[in-house]
């Protein structure tokens, strides 16, 4: 596809020194494609906010309400306001897939006017490099959505691309629902009759990231259910065609 037609939205927030170092590095990796980036920060510390207004690409917002979904569907919406036919999104510490994939991602994905969603998605190899915990979880949610949308393939590794006609759905969402917002937007293009597909790669889980802890199950436990969330809430909203509009 073509740089021109896509933008980035993605979401930031630097807890403490080795966190900020790790965004920097993955953030660094992501201005080298020279495309708008529209990030919505949640409350990091000067320094690191001045360092993402180093890059001339970057659009920085600061979040009004903290918390993943908020974040997300603000840059979305800028995203979305900027006009590119697609909005790739990602979490911002994904220094390897940002290093070795995107670029190809980018490049090598077909797109036309049904294309709704391409999600990259973890081969088996690259799955089985993650914890057994987070493993069990994202089986299930995958296996969630495959039920709701047809695909049998990974939809919890996290980046994807997503066409911008999707955006104003995110409208009908009147609950914090987490991490669920991904999933929900996937079924919602599913339904409207765009085509949900994944781009497939042995993207592995980062060396520093494979041991588990009990902090680590929770947190997992709590994406799980807000992926259900979502996707429950995917399934029974009334879709108001209204909000589908080009701008």
């Amino acid at each position: 596809m073509n740089k021109n037609d896509v933008s980035i939205a993605t979401i930031t927030l630097a807890r403490d020194e080795k966190e900020e170092q790790l965004l920097r590095n993955s953030l660094r990796e992501l201005a080298k494609l020279e495309i708008p980036v529209f990030i919505t920060d949640g409350g990091s510390q000067a320094s690191f906010l001045a360092f993402l207004k180093g890059f001339s690409h970057f659009k920085i917002s600061e979040a009004k309400v903290k918390g993943v979904w908020e974040q997300a569907k603000t840059s979305l919406f800028q995203a979305f306001e900027a006009g590119t036919k697609f909005i790739f999104y990602t979490e911002p510490d994904k220094y390897d897939f940002f290093h070795s994939s995107i670029s190809a991602m980018l490049h090598q994905i077909p797109t036309d006017e049904k294309s709704g969603v391409v999600t990259a998605s973890r081969s088996a190899v690259g799955f089985n490099t993650f914890p057994d915990f987070q493993r069990m979880t994202e089986t299930t949610i995958n296996n969630c959505c495959s039920e709701i949308i047809g695909g049998n393939f990974d939809y919890t590794y996290g980046p994807f691309l997503l066409n911008r006609e999707l955006v104003p759905f995110l409208k009908l969402v009147n609950e914090d629902i987490g991490w669920g917002w991904r999933p929900y937007m996937f079924s919602v293009a599913n339904r409207l009759g765009f085509r949900v597909d994944p781009y497939i790669g042995d993207f592995a889980c980062p060396a520093e990231q494979r041991q588990d802890s009990g902090a680590e199950r929770i947190y997992r436990m709590r994406q799980l259910a807000q992926n259900i969330q979502g996707i429950v809430l995917s399934a029974s909203v009334s879709l108001n065609t209204d909000l589908y509009f080009k701008q």
